[in-house]
């Protein structure tokens, strides 16, 4: 067991879990892997626990009976990461959107004494997305514009999914008051982690839209993050919301 763990929520991604696990564990650096299954109808849990049986003590798996949601799937892995210690923590996605080459560099940044996330981010300079529809990037570039004006955050890429987290942010924070389980919940840890003073690095990276496999983005995902970002903006100016995210705050 190391330092460093990477969660990776998956449902139906038999075309690309195997060959992005392989592609972390080539690292220098020594991640270990949690893989968060929602019961996969296809062989993603085969081939994960495959992984598992080569690679004992670096490749883990945990099994959910359905489709419960992202937040949730992190939240579980959060959970999970605390328990066994871990001191950085990854939320990654499974598809190669995130490329497994930047883990280095977030993890770096993330080790500067003044960071408690870093955020690999697609709009840190400019633009950084390959083979989005025009639709979508719009949409989500000016969702993280929205999200900035609402909540006075600096984060340029609100709704990213490429994170790493200090271990002492997830401690502080109080899990069990996310509300966000969709797309919104990225949004939320963010929020909650500048609320209680920790800063967030972005780190520069491409995105690049998945090439095997098909995306688990809808328009109801969407609705509920603009929502919820008005809701949890509202919340926030009550006088003790400092003490409501946190779970053991001074």
């Amino acid at each position: 067991m190391t330092n460093f763990l990477i969660i990776i929520p998956t449902y139906k991604e038999e075309e690309n879990i195997y060959g992005l696990i392989k592609a972390i564990l080539a690292l220098d650096t020594e991640f270990d892997i949690l893989v968060i299954d929602d019961n996969s109808p296809d062989n993603t849990q085969n081939i994960v626990e495959d992984l598992i049986r080569k690679w004992p003590g670096r490749v883990y798996l945990k099994k959910r009976p359905g489709k419960l949601g992202l937040g949730t799937a992190y939240l579980d892995g959060f959970n999970w990461a605390l328990e066994h210690h871990y001191k950085y923590i990854f939320e990654m996605d499974a598809d190669f959107s995130h490329n497994p080459d930047d883990l280095e560099k977030i993890l770096e940044t993330t080790k500067q004494d003044s960071i408690g996330m870093s955020v690999g981010s697609r709009y840190k300079k400019g633009v950084a997305i390959v083979n989005w529809p025009m639709g979508r990037l719009i949409l989500s570039y000016y969702a993280s514009m929205y999200v900035r004006t609402v909540t006075g955050m600096s984060v340029r890429d609100a709704t990213a999914g490429f994170v790493c987290y200090k271990r002492e942010v997830l401690e502080k924070l109080d899990l069990d008051k996310i509300r966000m389980k969709g797309y919104g919940f990225q949004i939320e840890m963010k929020f909650k982690t500048w609320k209680l003073g920790y800063s967030i690095a972005e780190v520069p990276v491409i995105f690049i839209n998945r090439e095997q496999g098909t995306s688990k983005m809808s328009g109801g995902i969407f609705s509920e993050a603009l929502v919820g970002v008005l809701r949890m903006k509202i919340s926030s100016l009550r006088g003790d919301y400092r003490e409501y995210i946190s779970r053991n705050y001074e």
